[in-house]
């Protein structure tokens, strides 16, 4: 099957969706839980599986593009690592007696306009985007996995709760931002771009059945965000 490459041309402008004051959101008692929106298991692992595979090729494409030898067996690390989240949940689909490819396709426009989307424009931004979409990702899928039934949500769960070789990244780009320091505020803005994107992706895999009003569940996403910010502060910029 074959992902889009994640190299292009810069996206448009994507607004972050606008969140109202935390105490605001704390107060309301009927938030949605993740558990209520997973989609069925095999929706989910399609999903799920199809996405590893795109920040995969984004990986790759990092380790193609790296400036130092060093840098290219770092992040070849990283992408073994997300390959490996693939893997596990291609894996489970197997398990269930069906071919990942298939249960793959149906996702794969989307993914693929979003990998689009959010690809970056040199190195740098790219290691952003790989940093920044698979850490929504993989928290978001991981409080999904909840809701999905007996060991399964176990094993899933597991899977998101990996090594994520993120502190690889933060430290390849940590030495690029002190080499460079103008690149600082450039990334910091191409952060914030990309959570729009990210968020709308991952929206667009909760279950059809449940349909909660955006009150109840913008408590979940105001959570996702603050995760992102907490990455985005260990890079030393501002999400």
């Amino acid at each position: 099957m074959r992902v889009v490459s994640l190299f292009g041309r810069r996206p448009k402008r994507v607004d972050v969706p606008r969140l109202k004051p935390r105490r605001e959101a704390q107060a309301n008692i009927n938030r949605v839980d993740f558990a209520e929106l997973t989609p069925e298991p095999i929706a989910y692992l399609g999903q799920a599986a199809y996405l590893q595979l795109a920040i995969f090729e984004t990986l790759t494409h990092a380790v193609a593009a790296a400036p130092t030898t060093g840098a290219k067996e770092t992040l070849s690390r990283v992408a073994g690592l997300s390959l490996a989240k693939h893997q596990a949940l291609v894996a489970e689909l197997t398990r269930r007696g069906k071919d990942s490819g298939e249960i793959m396709a149906p996702y794969a426009e989307r993914i693929d306009h979003y990998a689009r989307v959010t690809a970056g424009a040199d190195w740098y931004e790219t290691l952003v985007t790989s940093y920044v979409t698979s850490g929504l990702l993989d928290d978001f899928y991981r409080s999904l996995a909840g809701g999905l039934p007996g060991e399964t949500a176990l094993r899933v769960g597991a899977i998101f709760s990996g090594a994520d070789g993120h502190d690889l990244i933060i430290a390849e780009l940590r030495s690029a931002i002190e080499t460079n320091p103008r690149l600082a505020s450039r990334l910091a803005m191409w952060g914030r771009r990309l959570v729009g994107d990210t968020l709308l992706i991952a929206r667009s895999a909760l279950s059809e059945q449940s349909h909660p009003d955006e009150a109840r569940l913008e408590p979940v996403f105001t959570e996702l965000i603050a995760a992102h910010t907490r990455r985005m502060d260990a890079l030393g910029l501002t999400a």
